[in-house]
């Protein structure tokens, strides 16, 4: 294998795929980068065994073949590389070497075979999305998604592709958020995966850099495989069956206030300063024209604050963990919040002028 290239060429691709690499391994072969060469490109892939990434570079290679190489010291070697240098990459006697004007460097390596490829089964949705859109729906979502908890099912983020809309569902058990766009998926049958927390957050970064004006997602038996701009992430899924999230979502209500989001979450944040640290919870009171905050922690210290609101309803007074407030505010895309308290002590949130997003808060104690 041997062929030429530039830093900045290769500098992006690295950066991604190594991403994806874990520094702490179980295995040797998996601290590595792949590299494919072909006739006319250069793949680099990346995996822990439940993401992988690749990346194809345009190029002419000579002697194509395949080899494994440290993916970090690939990486730190590339980006300290002059900007305009021309690169030459080659496998010399069992060492990938990297040359660039008077550096020469050599580099361990292991065999390609020892590399390991999910196995992807024939995809049972296809569908091409617009990237803004896709990472919106997962920007809305993440942050409800549960972290170790023993029913791993609510360690990931539930996506749901309808014949004409794609949905993201997440939740930790306390709160519920849950975001959806139309789109044109096809088949007339539902599907639902469950996507791990590592592969929404890496699916999240490759939908950043993407150029492109749509994004091809293929869900397979076991998979779920993006692509765009020549780079490919194919994530494992999670087997478990998500709760019904419908059932979940209180309906009707009849406490319901319409806020300025602005005002209520600058409101929010200075009023949680105060709150107890572990328990993060707030005091909401709801009196006719008015919004109450107050909170108070275990070294007695305390803050409230008022705003005049939009609101005719009867007194109500419930307790909220602050953070969740204002994860709910941050994914709201318009100017102002609907807030609907029901006869549980639950919320829901939303854009009172959209429905592309939805959020269920459940009560504390005072």
């Amino acid at each position: 294998m041997k062929f030429v290239t530039t830093k900045e060429a290769m500098l992006r691709p690295l950066q991604q795929v190594a991403g994806v690499v874990e520094r702490r391994q179980t295995l040797p072969v998996l601290a590595n980068v792949l590299i494919s060469a072909t006739e006319d490109c250069a793949e680099l892939t990346g995996t822990d065994l439940e993401v992988e990434l690749t990346a194809s570079v345009p190029l002419q290679v000579e002697d194509p073949s395949k080899v494994t190489v440290p993916a970090r010291k690939l990486l730190d070697i590339w980006r300290q590389l002059p900007e305009t240098a021309e690169v030459a990459l080659s496998l010399d006697d069992e060492k990938v070497v990297v040359r660039a004007g008077r550096f020469r460097s050599a580099l361990s390596t292991l065999p390609a075979t020892d590399y390991p490829r999910p196995e992807l089964s024939a995809p049972e949705v296809s569908m091409d999305l617009a990237p803004g859109e896709l990472r919106r729906l997962m920007d809305q979502t993440s942050f409800a998604m549960a972290q170790q908890d023993v029913r791993f099912f609510l360690n990931g983020m539930l996506f749901e592709f309808g014949p004409t809309y794609v949905r993201t569902v997440a939740t930790d058990g306390h709160r519920l958020a849950t975001a959806s766009v139309m789109a044109d998926v096809g088949g007339g049958v539902l599907k639902q995966v469950i996507v791990p927390r590592k592969g929404v957050s890496e699916l999240q970064r490759l939908l950043g850099d993407v150029e492109s004006e749509t994004v091809r997602v293929e869900i397979g038996a076991s998979h779920l495989r993006a692509t765009a701009d020549g780079v490919a992430m194919t994530t494992k899924l999670i087997d478990g069956r998500f709760p019904d999230y419908d059932r979940v979502i209180p309906r009707g209500g009849d406490i319901v206030a319409v806020i300025d989001k602005a005002d209520f979450a600058g409101m929010l944040a200075r009023i949680a300063i105060l709150s107890n640290e572990k328990y993060r919870a707030v005091r909401v009171l709801l009196s006719e024209g008015s919004l109450s905050l107050s909170a108070r922690n275990a070294e007695h210290e305390a803050a409230e604050e008022s705003m005049p609101i939009d609101f005719d309803g009867p007194d109500s007074e419930v307790g909220f963990n602050a953070v969740y407030l204002q994860d709910a505010l941050g994914g709201i895309g318009g100017a102002w919040v609907r807030v609907v308290l029901h006869s549980n002590g639950s919320a829901v949130i939303e854009d009172p002028d959209a429905e592309d997003a939805l959020y269920v808060i459940m009560p504390m104690k005072l």
